[in-house]
């Protein structure tokens, strides 16, 4: 079981089962919707996402007929989206997730589609906070 939370907290999940074909998506969408070069999206069985608390704060916005991406309307958060084509899955937004998860992704997707800034740079430094270059007003 993995647990889940919005950013403000209102709205948290348990998913019961596996997360299958998870992807980083590129698309101008994902990354519209996001903020960010790219959303990891994995499956997840409508039937195993619990939404524990905040379901009445869930809203949506439907980008084609039958395809809705779910968000929280307090934080704006991304949780899942869902298509009537395959009413049995649900596409979880993973960084809704406050637990480790096991899978992990296949594969980056709609590459062609990716911001000009974003280079999947592996080479880049890494922080366990702030790049050290920061002012960090107090």
């Amino acid at each position: 079981m993995y647990q889940g939370s919005c950013l403000c907290g209102v709205v948290t999940i348990e998913v019961h089962g596996g997360i299958d074909s998870i992807i980083h998506c590129h698309c101008s969408m994902c990354r519209k919707s996001s903020g960010t070069a790219y959303a990891t999206n994995g499956f997840v069985a409508k039937a195993g996402l619990l939404i524990k608390t905040g379901e009445e704060q869930i809203n949506y916005y439907e980008i084609a007929p039958g395809k809705k991406r779910h968000f929280c309307r307090v934080c704006a958060s991304p949780i899942f989206s869902s298509n009537d084509e395959s009413p049995e899955l649900l596409r979880l937004r993973l960084g809704i997730l406050d637990t480790d998860i096991v899978e992990r992704p296949i594969s980056h997707n709609f590459v062609s589609s990716s911001a000009n800034w974003d280079e999947l740079d592996a080479e880049l430094p890494r922080y366990d906070g702030h790049e050290p270059s920061r002012v960090v007003n107090k």
